[in-house]
């Protein structure tokens, strides 16, 4: 394969949940993928050098932000309230793949231990005009990794 110097455009992109990409239907807006590292500060007392150690702690997956237009939001109601009720039983596993022009698989963020965080509500308006009720769903995981799982 060539080596590519332009970069992927962030519109071509399938969002997956428990490697179904249909289930929720599609959506228009992904934000939050990311992963933060903490650091332990450690310092032997006799050390030659008066500087402290990082020593690489816990890592915290970010909370995803996903956006789409209203069309029937029941089935994702039923996952959020199987968590509501039954608790960690009701978490997926989350994909996120940015495709390219010929919308090739060319990048996976894979969220593990996914559950819905927040889930807000379109606003409406009687004003009349071409907008578009959204919907906006928060995600919270436990684990995030670039790349597919397995």
């Amino acid at each position: 394969m060539a080596e590519r110097d332009v970069p992927f455009g962030a519109f071509n992109y399938i969002v997956s949940f428990d490697g179904d990409d249909r289930l929720f239907g599609g959506f228009s807006d992904v934000s939050g993928l990311g992963l933060e590292l903490t650091v332990a500060e450690y310092r032997n007392g006799n050390d030659a050098e008066n500087h402290v150690r990082k020593v690489p702690g816990i890592h915290k997956a970010s909370d995803v932000t996903l956006k789409r237009g209203v069309i029937d939001s029941s089935r994702l109601w039923q996952w959020i309230d199987d968590v509501r009720t039954n608790g960690p039983g009701g978490k997926k596993t989350v994909t996120v793949t940015l495709q390219d022009e010929a919308h090739n698989d060319r990048q996976v963020w894979t969220l593990r231990g996914v559950m819905p965080l927040k889930y807000v509500g379109p606003t409406l308006a009687a004003k009349g005009g071409g907008d578009v009720a959204m919907e906006e769903l928060t995600l919270s995981a436990e684990g995030f990794r670039i790349g597919r799982d397995g």
